[in-house]
């Protein structure tokens, strides 16, 4: 089991940037993906969620409709696409995926993680 997270990079406030969770090793549909993120000095926090079998999606409250997770079948790949990226969103994303129908925003009740993508708002 493999999750490789990409996408991450700089942007200025406002702007917008598309992460990718690529999945290796097993089947991406099958399970709930969490998307979290960690900023330096700070814990890790759940961003967002969506559930394997009716891909139903929750977000953290700090979202407030600019963020989007999605699901792509055929490349076995989860997104979260950010819109309006403020300074404050300036973290290291990650993307785990969790063995359950239910969702979670503790990150122990992740099973599997991929390595990270950083993400700098910034003028």
């Amino acid at each position: 089991v493999q999750l490789q997270a990409s996408g991450g990079g700089l942007v200025q406030p406002g702007g917008s940037l598309r992460l990718s969770c690529t999945a290796s090793g097993f089947t991406l549909d099958l399970y709930a993906i969490g998307w979290f993120r960690q900023a330096p000095g700070r814990e890790r926090e759940w961003v967002s969620f969506i559930s394997g079998s009716d891909r139903r999606t929750y977000y953290g409250d700090f979202v407030k409709g600019r963020f989007t997770i999605s699901r792509d079948i055929a490349k076995n790949t989860v997104y979260l696409h950010m819109n309006s990226l403020k300074p404050e969103d300036t973290a290291v994303y990650y993307c785990a995926v969790r063995y359950s129908l239910t969702i979670a925003t503790f990150p122990h009740k992740y099973n599997d993680w991929g390595q990270g993508t950083l993400v700098t708002v910034s003028s």
